[in-house]
């Protein structure tokens, strides 16, 4: 197939995007910036997959890693002890073999791509991608997917419920007491309080 001079400079572009962004996530010094340089690398393989003519797979790229990044960010910025997840931190470990390590696994990866034999099996021009891809990812998975999805979706609950201001035992800024063991009763495991007056200990 040949494709305009364009579609080859958008290429080289997008390459050069998503390379550049990707080495920034372990450059910058927040987990939150490292995020969003990550999205962008993300954006633009999907746009490269759309020129390559695999439409539904950049778009699906674009919903998955949008929405995970974004997710990712305002995790951080709700639970890390670090502010916001903005504060300069180190973001990588084991200098000498990360570095090793992804050299050794970028000339793998490019070796394969310039050097492998890929097969050729074109493939019908009636076929629907998008219903084929579908067959293939949920025909005998879909109940794998469903449940995960609840599984997800049960746990982004929980963690907004656990993170609210209010408590089990009540709001928090009202100060939270566990209840008694019997109705009425002194809150649980509080200690005996010492009586101004005379000077001992009461309990019910």
């Amino acid at each position: 197939m040949d494709y305009p001079l364009i579609v080859d400079i958008f290429f080289l572009l997008l390459a050069a995007l998503a390379v550049v962004s990707g080495w920034r996530v372990f450059a910058t010094d927040s987990m939150v910036r490292a995020s969003f340089f990550l999205l962008v690398s993300f954006i633009a393989v999907g746009v490269i997959m759309i020129l390559l003519a695999a439409e539904y797979l950049g778009v699906a790229m674009f919903f998955m890693m949008a929405v995970e990044m974004m997710v990712m960010a305002i995790f951080m910025v709700m639970f890390m002890m670090n502010p916001a997840g903005l504060n300069p931190m180190m973001m990588v470990h084991q200098h000498k073999f990360s570095i090793a390590a992804g050299a050794a696994i970028f000339v793998v990866l490019a070796a394969v791509a310039l050097l492998a034999e890929f097969p050729d099996s074109p493939l019908p021009g009636d076929l629907d991608p998008v219903k084929s891809l579908g067959n293939e990812l949920l025909g005998d998975s879909m109940l794998i997917f469903e449940s995960a999805g609840i599984v997800l979706l049960t746990t982004m609950i929980g963690v907004v419920v656990l993170s609210s201001h209010r408590g089990r035992y009540g709001a928090a800024e009202e100060g939270s007491m566990p209840p008694g063991l019997e109705p009425g009763g002194d809150p649980a495991g509080m200690p005996e309080e010492e009586d101004e007056g005379g000077g001992h200990h009461h309990c019910h």
